[in-house]
């Protein structure tokens, strides 16, 4: 799951906002990243987290590096340490996220991702200063009660560690979110995308190769996801690694025309609809189904966060 960077594709002031343009392409984002996501359990119960990533991330800039040229697009970083600190936060926030992936379903994993908002909210106003109204507030606290429920506690899931972690991969987006802006203003969405899958790919080279120095017990399936080291993939597991890394590219260039086309304060509300597109993904290929209670709370996420984009205008 990758988000186009916004700041380098608001549209310049005059320029009119194709908003239903930009609402189907956010559409088509959301539907290919939650075919997608719904499919890491399956890479999951063979492969490991660093493996996929390292693999993955090759896929994605052999793609870069064939497409560039034909596209005119340049690859070369404005500022690389701004450009790398961003990367870095933004990739250990993806790193949590897939890994949480082998044990949740892609549509609560989401809820905590899409807490972002609230983050940047916060980040925004407790170390760049930015002032806050009460409209925000409220919306905040909206949010994080929707956090609560959408992560039903006191249910066949209870609120625990495993699902905790996609609020604080919420939390390294945000403030990822914040660096596009604050760190990386002058850089493109290309330049920005490649160096996510970058930091990316040598997290999972790092994580294969401390795993090989030192191996650890490894459980079997899904639950050995973060811990298993180098295997000999499969079929399956190149399938579905190569169908990640394409997804993720088209989805990209879906999000980046998004923000092309319509103001960042209009395409950011369009996607919260991979809330419930993540959910209709999880139904219709492993038939699982979320309660009310999870429902609930994500549609107060959806409020919190479309509230705090909007009275940030």
């Amino acid at each position: 799951m990758v988000q186009a960077s916004r700041a380098a594709t608001i549209p310049a002031e005059g320029l009119p906002n194709r908003t239903l343009a930009a609402a189907a392409a956010v559409l088509g984002y959301a539907t290919l990243i939650g075919y997608t996501d719904n499919y890491v359990r399956v890479v999951a119960a063979e492969g490991g987290l660093w493996q996929f990533h390292f693999l993955r991330s090759l896929m994605a800039a052999a793609v870069f590096f064939v497409v560039a040229p034909l596209l005119g697009l340049d690859l070369r970083p404005r500022n690389l340490r701004a450009v790398a600190a961003r990367s870095a936060v933004h990739g250990a926030a993806m790193l949590i996220y897939f890994g949480c992936l082998a044990f949740l379903p892609v549509a609560q994993v989401a809820a905590g991702l899409f807490t972002a908002p609230i983050f940047v909210l916060l980040i925004s106003r407790f170390v760049y200063g930015h002032p806050l109204g009460p409209a925000r507030i409220a919306a905040a606290a909206v949010g994080f009660l929707g956090v609560v429920l959408a992560l039903t506690p006191g249910t066949d899931q209870p609120l625990g560690w495993a699902s905790v972690l996609p609020v604080a991969a919420g939390a390294l987006y945000a403030l990822g979110n914040i660096a596009t802006r604050e760190w990386c203003a002058g850089e493109s969405a290309a330049v920005l995308t490649l160096g996510f899958f970058v930091a990316l790919g040598a997290a999972g080279l790092a994580g294969v190769a401390v795993l090989a120095a030192v191996p650890l017990p490894v459980a079997d399936g899904t639950d050995g996801f973060v811990l298993r080291g180098w295997i000999w993939p499969s079929a399956t597991f190149w399938w579905w690694t190569a169908v990640q890394a394409v997804g993720s590219m088209l989805a990209v260039g879906l999000m980046v025309r998004a923000y092309q086309l319509a103001e960042a304060s209009r395409v950011a509300i369009f996607e919260y609809v991979i809330l419930p597109i993540a959910a209709l993904w999880g139904w219709l290929l492993w038939g699982e189904t979320l309660g009310w209670v999870a429902v609930l709370g994500m549609a107060m996420i959806v409020v919190a966060g479309s509230t705090i984009v909007l009275r940030g205008r």
